[in-house]
């Protein structure tokens, strides 16, 4: 990621601006590519009920091990447009932008039982995000050539969740899946310069935030031949934060 920053920084402030770009009315259109950082803090639990599946000392330890952190980095990159609007050295105005968002993990975790040993569980959680959508305000000042700006809006994403438990000692197996589209706000900034006619590059950072989502599931079995427990209620909660640095171009109509 460092690499990636400073590359941003060499592109942009070593571009020379050739040509005087002082009027910056009007619309743009443009590409980007980058790095984004994922961190979600997935859970999963359930519940103790009497005649149900677990003792009640293993429902804290599966509470314990359900709590994993997926946090990773992948691609992004897409395509922009907006338009601006100037009164001196202001610059103001609106941007869309439609990008893949590549941010998968999965965490696996193994727990002996407190009242079984040798027999464990294991918790199996994943995360994932195909394409990230934004609409935001762009407020900037003008210093030369060379635009400062920062923005803040709409962040929309399709968050995907997996989990499975398992265990040695039914065996047993339950599972749980979420596809869930999340509206969610962005913020950020960036500095964009002029490099040809009609040509600018940019750089610019953003923090994303989805919030969380949940669900329920009741679809617990164990033995064989298998025997359900729907009294022992799983519940999942993911959620989604991401750091996204990106490098662009625009065309300026």
């Amino acid at each position: 990621m460092n690499k990636f920053l400073v590359g941003s920084a060499v592109l942009l402030l070593g571009a020379g601006a050739p040509a005087h770009a002082a009027d910056w009315d009007g619309f743009y259109a443009g590409i980007n590519a980058g790095y984004a950082e994922g961190q979600s803090g997935a859970k999963t639990s359930t519940v103790y009920s009497g005649g149900g599946y677990f003792t009640a000392t293993s429902v804290p330890a599966i509470a314990t091990t359900g709590a994993q952190n997926l946090n990773n980095g992948g691609f992004t990159g897409g395509a922009q447009g907006g338009f601006n609007a100037q009164s001196g050295n202001l610059v103001y105005g609106a941007e869309l932008d439609i990008d893949g968002l590549d941010l998968r993990d999965s965490k696996k975790s193994t727990t002996t039982y407190p009242c079984c040993s040798p027999s464990t569980f294991t918790i199996s959680q994943s995360r994932k995000t195909d394409w990230l959508v934004t609409a935001r305000p762009r407020l900037g000042w003008l210093s030369g050539d060379l635009l400062f700006y920062g923005t803040a809006g709409l962040a929309i994403t399709k968050l995907g969740y997996k989990e499975k438990f398992t265990d040695t000692f039914g065996p047993a197996l339950e599972t749980a899946n979420m596809d869930k589209t999340r509206l969610g706000w962005t913020a950020g900034g960036g500095l964009e310069a002029p490099i040809a006619d009609q040509w600018t590059v940019k750089g610019e950072y953003l923090f994303a935030d989805f919030g969380h989502v949940s669900t329920t599931s009741t679809n617990l079995i164990a033995y064989v031949p298998a025997v359900a427990y729907p009294q022992n209620v799983f519940t999942h909660r993911v959620g989604l934060e991401a750091h996204i640095f990106r490098v662009g171009a625009n065309y300026h109509f």
